[in-house]
């Protein structure tokens, strides 16, 4: 795929829970450490451009009463993560004018201020990448396409908890929210624009 239109002045990043509680994990198809890889590929090459670069991070309040508890068929244990957890790993930053978000939730929009800081920079579209595919980086995907922003997603810089849930994502939803690139598409676009 080539056509991959980014507008410099309109663009922001958005990396999704690359914090070291999560890169700890089994991820697929693409291992944590690729995902990381390449998501600093992208941070870097929009640094360089003098673009914004987001990084998301899940952070549980102390007491865990943030913690969504509805009735479910799979539940999810709920512990006391390590104090390093949501860090976000070093090979990200942040670096001197990146934005750090906090989210509570899965999605990146809901309960923080990033659509806001969006809007007074005149973001109108965000690359999206992270862990995990088929969670945090699809429900800030779906949010952003209610608030109308243009994606592109970046596929070989985000993975999940096995292929096939990665993939279902990545075949059956992104193409319906936006563009889906690989890194070296989006960095060759950016050196192009």
């Amino acid at each position: 795929m080539t056509n991959t239109p980014i507008d410099k002045s309109r663009t922001a990043l958005v990396i999704i829970d690359l914090q070291k509680g999560i890169v700890r994990r089994q991820t697929a198809p693409y291992a944590a450490d690729i995902v990381v890889k390449n998501a600093a590929a992208l941070a870097d090459a929009f640094r360089d451009n003098g673009m914004p670069v987001f990084l998301v991070r899940v952070r549980p309040s102390p007491d865990g009463k943030d913690a969504l508890r509805p009735v479910t068929d799979a539940t999810m244990p709920l512990q006391p993560p390590p104090p390093d957890w949501a860090e976000i790993v070093p090979e990200l930053g942040p670096k001197p004018g990146d934005f750090v978000v906090t989210k509570h939730q899965w999605g990146a929009f809901y309960g923080t201020e990033l659509d806001l800081q969006f809007r007074r920079r005149g973001i109108a579209t965000m690359v999206l990448c992270g862990i995990s595919t088929n969670i945090g980086v699809e429900s800030t995907a779906r949010f952003a396409y209610e608030f109308g922003y243009n994606q592109i997603f970046a596929e070989d810089a985000m993975a999940a908890l096995s292929p096939e849930e990665h993939l279902s994502t990545i075949k059956k939803i992104f193409p319906r929210l936006g563009l889906v690139r690989k890194t070296e598409e989006i960095v060759a676009a950016l050196r192009h624009t």
